[in-house]
């Protein structure tokens, strides 16, 4: 039986000491398998955002266990840690992050240019990006020039030149209006679906995890609820 994509194992994070001590996550247990579309619900304080760069290794835990297809991350050092994250997870968030005087295609690419891969195949598969989120006819376009919703569809290319076991989607659909919303939902759904890529979204929104097939809600660092979801949006 192979590996999940992730699993945590009674992990916990504390910040700072006595009276300011605040425990953010406190004996989480999850376990997602690849290829699954998963939202993390909760309130600002949860934990979710904590577990998510905790997942994301942007953030270590004071206690338990995490495992990425079966590597202990918890016994990597910062290094390795970051190695891990440029090779095997994309990140989008609610703010695009791209570089306003570059074009869409360029900022596909700055992954690529970061690995040193040769200017050729980065063009090459900047442009594959985009075509795989609909933006084949906007790669020359800067980001004053596209839509809020085509400016996260580039970050998402961007998140996707790299090839991801696993993209971390951090309140992707925070700056648009529900019709860009649903667009952007739409798109995660079918790359979840054909290409078999597992996806953790972090959300607030109902209407957003709507689109998913399991939903886990966080409540003062604690997992309350993790529920299948029959019939996704």
């Amino acid at each position: 039986m192979s590996a999940p994509a992730l699993e945590l194992r009674g992990l916990s994070k504390i910040y700072g000491q006595g009276e300011s001590e605040v425990r953010a996550l406190e004996g989480v247990d999850l376990r997602i398998e690849a290829g699954e579309f998963v939202a993390i619900m909760g309130a600002s304080g949860s934990g979710k955002s904590t577990c998510m760069n905790v997942i994301g290794c942007l953030d270590v835990p004071t206690a338990g266990q995490y495992l990425f297809h079966g590597v202990d991350v918890t016994a990597l050092d910062q290094d390795q840690r970051a190695r891990l994250r440029r090779a095997w997870l994309g990140f989008v968030f609610q703010g695009f992050n791209l570089i306003a005087r570059t074009s869409a295609r360029e900022n596909v690419e700055l992954p690529l240019v970061y690995r040193k891969v040769p200017a050729k195949e980065r063009r090459s598969r900047a442009l594959e990006a985009l075509s795989l989120v609909g933006l084949s006819d906007r790669a020359e376009h800067t980001p004053a020039e596209l839509s809020g919703g085509q400016q996260q569809r580039v970050a998402i290319a961007r998140a996707l030149v790299s090839n991801p076991a696993l993209l971390l989607a951090d309140e992707p659909t925070g700056n648009l209006d529900t019709a860009r919303t649903r667009e952007i939902m739409k798109l995660l759904v079918e790359l979840n679906q054909t290409r078999g890529l597992t996806i953790v979204l972090v959300t607030h929104e109902l209407e957003v995890a709507a689109f998913v097939r399991r939903v886990v809600t966080f409540r003062d660092g604690h997992i309350v609820e993790d529920r299948p979801q029959q019939e996704a949006a």
